[in-house]
């Protein structure tokens, strides 16, 4: 392992010194491509100069024309002035032709450095991924031996601490021998009051034996007794639910014969309105008459009729249009019903549309944290982690891990480190869905000179598809911007804006 990390050692520094010339040649053919953008831009400006110049000229010349019918006396200055104002436009004129000769070459130039500069480019990418390759599985390799140094730290610590153990265990024996023969030796002077507490403790052991047989004698007298009191109150219970029982049926018989009374005066009377003899009516009766039957069939009817309630003549037109009214919520229930079965099959395929889509966005985004955050911290590795069982229901948790620590959510990092973790989150979600626009408002503040120079450098390469509005008071990430804007105040209580142009600043201080 030692020596796949000096190999791998040994392939870094070649790989970053291979990158260090690859970005010093890209920075010279950069530096060369301003010096001749500066340079056309400085023939573009004289070329601007000359024409103001030459219509100045004409202006001048076309005054002079005027002036010279009104006034003969300034006639020959004036003509003076022309032959000056025909050489200046000459030089003018060759000043101008040079300049388009030197624009000619600066742009000739360009498209060679052009043409150049995504050749670079491309190898300056399989440079930088070549060297985050090697800069993983060293980070990895480094974990490893990491983990091997902390296990075997462990492991020495353990044999320390058996030692140690032994060794005091040692001690307490030698001071355990030692009491002993001191223990031997006072009994060896004191035995005849051991002896005498011997017989004493005896008799005492005696004398609680007969104290415990009296008292266990007691035990199971009292016990019998609360037995006999038990199946005395068993006893007791049943003549109380039996005397119970008696009397319900009494109350029960008495309640009956009451009825019974009540309901024979009921017949008596209205057998006396139907104006007959109960005797003719007795010897009247069929020999296999059932009266109980008759009763019974006889109550039957009266509950149907008074179920019936009173003739309904309209019943008919009211069935009918019941009948309309059960048909009409027929189709309207048949029609929900439908309509509810295409809601729950829309809402099926919408919660399959969306676990889906959130999937591969969830993967996605999980795959450029994967990526950014090791350029971002220059090693370690970080994941997003769902929360939960259900997809559409769940959290997601951000667990990050820099190079030398072992932690394992994002709420266990420092401030700097949560920036980072958090940029580079923001700028997978950008991969995914690019704004028009990012703004960051001071994210390089906690960071320190080397966090700055990678957040930098990841900035650099995402303006070339998103546009930057950052607010910084660091001067590292001040010279990404091509266009600077800040806040002044000249008199208390008085802001104003002052805006810089980083281009033409440069094209100013070049010329």
């Amino acid at each position: 392992r030692e020596q796949r990390l000096k190999s791998l050692r040994s392939d870094l520094a070649l790989s970053e010194a291979a990158l260090q010339r690859a970005d010093a040649a890209l920075a010279s053919i950069r530096h060369a491509q301003e010096q001749a953008e500066a340079e056309r831009d400085r023939l573009q400006g004289r070329i601007q100069e000359g024409h103001r110049e030459h219509s100045d000229a004409r202006s001048r010349l076309e005054a002079a024309r005027a002036r010279a019918q009104e006034r003969q006396s300034r006639r020959t200055r004036l003509e003076h002035e022309a032959a000056e104002v025909t050489r200046e436009t000459a030089v003018a004129r060759e000043a101008v032709e040079r300049a388009r000769a030197d624009l000619a070459v600066a742009l000739s130039q360009q498209e060679d450095l052009a043409a150049r500069l995504p050749a670079l480019e491309a190898e300056r990418d399989d440079r930088r991924a070549a060297l985050t390759a090697a800069r993983a599985r060293a980070q990895s390799a480094q974990i490893a031996s990491r983990d091997l140094m902390i296990l075997s730290e462990s492991r020495r610590s353990q044999e320390t601490s058996v030692a140690t153990g032994l060794a005091r265990m040692a001690d307490q024996r030698d001071q355990l021998n030692r009491r002993c023969a001191e223990l031997d030796a006072e009994l060896a002077v004191g035995d005849t009051p051991i002896n005498e507490l011997h017989a004493r403790l005896d008799a005492l052991l005696a004398q609680r034996l007969e104290v415990e047989s009296e008292l266990q004698a007691a035990r199971r007298s009292l016990e019998d007794a609360d037995a006999q009191i038990r199946d005395l109150e068993q006893l007791r219970s049943a003549a109380e639910e039996r005397v119970t029982g008696s009397r319900d049926a009494i109350e029960q018989a008495r309640l009956a014969a009451q009825e019974n009374r009540v309901r024979r005066e009921a017949l008596a009377e209205q057998f006396a309105a139907t104006q007959h003899e109960l005797a003719q009516v007795i010897q009247g009766l069929p020999e296999n008459a059932d009266v109980p039957a008759w009763e019974e069939q006889l109550d039957g009817v009266r509950a149907d009729v008074a179920r019936l309630g009173q003739v309904n003549l309209a019943a008919i037109d009211e069935l009918k249009e019941q009948s309309e009214r059960k048909e009409y919520l027929d189709r309207q229930h048949a029609d929900l019903t439908d309509a509810l079965s295409t809601l729950e099959e829309a809402m099926r395929k919408i919660d399959k549309e969306t676990r889906t889509r959130f999937e591969d966005t969830f993967e996605k985004i999980n795959n450029g944290l994967k990526e950014k955050f090791p350029r971002l911290f220059g090693g370690g590795h970080a994941y997003l982690e769902l929360v939960g069982d259900d997809v559409l229901g769940a959290g997601v948790a951000v667990m990050a891990r820099p190079p030398g620590k072992r932690n394992s959510t994002i709420h266990l990092l420092s401030g700097g480190e949560k920036a980072l973790t958090a940029v580079a989150l923001v700028f997978s979600i950008f991969d995914l869905n690019p704004a028009p626009f990012c703004l960051l408002d001071e994210v390089d503040a906690p960071l320190d000179e080397h966090n700055v120079g990678r957040f930098c450098e990841i900035v650099r390469d995402m303006s070339e598809r998103v546009q930057f509005i950052f607010i910084t008071h660091n001067k590292a990430t001040m010279e990404l911007a091509s266009q600077l804007i800040g806040v002044t105040m000249t008199e208390p209580g008085v802001s104003r804006l002052v805006a810089v142009d980083v281009e033409e600043a440069v094209r100013l201080a070049a010329v």
